[in-house]
């Protein structure tokens, strides 16, 4: 197996990885909100541990597809245009994550947690 087979491989492992992360974690918050319904919860805490979950799971998701980018294109093709695109993915990917981020929480990631600060 050559060096770009491996590459290629370990891609499409994180590929699948950042996919099952964002199918799993939907599937688990859909389940656990569900049973929150079923056991006579409250609407609103329901639907808001439901999106912190959905966040979540989107936020892992993204985190493994865009290390597979990264490896695709740093190992494999280190073209200007290949990289160009992989800086509009990265921006769009921190974008997501800050916004989540912001919606998870209700503070940018940067702020100390209102738990601890």
């Amino acid at each position: 197996m050559q060096f770009t087979e491996v590459i290629e491989a370990a891609g499409k492992a994180l590929d699948a990885a950042g996919v099952a992360a964002i199918v799993i974690g939907g599937l688990v918050g859909t389940i656990g909100f569900l049973r929150q319904l079923a056991e006579h919860a409250e609407f609103d805490l329901a639907y808001r541990a439901y999106r912190r979950g959905l966040g979540r799971a989107i936020l892992l998701g993204l985190e493994f597809l865009v290390a597979a980018d990264i490896i695709r294109t740093v190992a494999i093709a280190p073209t200007f245009t290949s990289v160009g695109v992989l800086a509009l993915i990265v921006l769009v990917r921190t974008f997501l994550s800050y916004s989540l981020e912001l919606e998870l929480t209700g503070q940018w990631p940067w702020q100390k947690s209102k738990a601890t600060g």
